[in-house]
């Protein structure tokens, strides 16, 4: 049994006709009719009945079709994930918020192209909700995101959590709070800061932390990463995750550093989301878990839960 068989007879019972199926699939009306007598040979049963005025589906028929539709819906649906595996495996995209590129993103791409030196990843540096948007609409088959505790997870992706870290003042090295144990969110207003524009989440945290008496913003900028040059630039200070800044190569230069805030909720979650689905390419699983891999000996290297 062939599923062209089963294909012809199926547009046979859709349109009504040979000729309407012969139109259909593109071949010749003896030849579809020679594939049906085929199939009813092989099963034992007339599936049509022909007349002069055409042919339509027997009684017999008419029974096993449910059957034969639910083979041809799950050979469509094993096309569409070959589909999505054969795509995945030249491109993968990854969205982030750019908090993760140091102790995470960077490491696992170099592990994941020895693996699938052949795969193009495509990381899209972006804000939060972007980057569920694009989730859910296939447009990324991965993101990382900041959380801080106490903030719902989208019910519609699949959400794991990779480590914890900690809000900490990003500073040069040459500034005077580089030269404090820790700082508190006063002394924060002694100098220029660096914001995260609104729709990321050190942005919630920064108003979170100054309450009534937030610091005259110098400056605003998307990501971590543009906001640790503009310190090394000594534009200002920051706040970022302390995995955003620890083994950075500017901090790992000597220009930048960072010091703990005199806070009790600086808690920071990083954690990997995609879309709920039964049906993840093979390239996409294996990137996944890599990235698990990695912020697992974060969390052992960091002695971090």
């Amino acid at each position: 049994m062939r599923i062209e068989q089963l294909e012809c007879l199926a547009a046979v019972t859709r349109l009504g006709s040979m000729r309407a199926a012969s139109e259909a699939l593109h071949m010749s009306q003896p030849a579809l009719s020679e594939t049906i007598r085929n199939l009813e040979r092989e099963l034992g049963l007339t599936l049509l009945d022909r007349r002069r005025t055409g042919a339509t589906i027997s009684a017999t028929g008419g029974e096993l079709l449910p059957y034969i539709i639910d083979v041809l819906e799950s050979v469509d649906r094993l096309r569409a994930a070959a589909g999505d595996q054969q795509r995945s495996s030249r491109m993968i995209r990854i969205g982030t918020v750019n908090a993760a590129t140091v102790p995470l993103v960077t490491p696992a791409m170099r592990d994941f192209h020895a693996a699938h030196p052949t795969t193009q990843v495509e990381i899209v540096n972006t804000q939060q909700a972007d980057i569920h948007r694009l989730l859910l609409d296939g447009g990324l088959d991965l993101g990382l995101v900041n959380l801080m505790d106490g903030d719902d997870v989208a019910p519609d992706l699949e959400t794991v959590e990779l480590f914890r870290g900690r809000a900490v003042l990003c500073c040069r090295t040459d500034s005077t709070l580089a030269q404090l144990p820790t700082v508190s969110p006063q002394q924060l207003l002694t100098e220029p800061f660096i914001a995260m524009r609104s729709g990321y989440v050190m942005h919630r945290y920064v108003h979170r932390l100054f309450r009534d008496k937030p610091p005259a913003f110098s400056y605003s900028t998307d990501g971590a990463e543009m906001g640790k040059l503009m310190v090394a630039q000594g534009l200002g200070v920051t706040v970022l995750p302390d995995y955003s800044v620890a083994g950075d190569p500017l901090e790992r230069s000597g220009i930048i550093t960072y010091r703990p805030l005199e806070t009790d909720d600086a808690t920071v979650i990083l954690v990997i989301q995609r879309r709920r689905t039964r049906h993840l390419p093979t390239a996409v699983r294996q990137l996944q878990t890599i990235l698990l891999k990695h912020a697992a000996d974060y969390r052992s290297t960091h002695q971090i839960p």
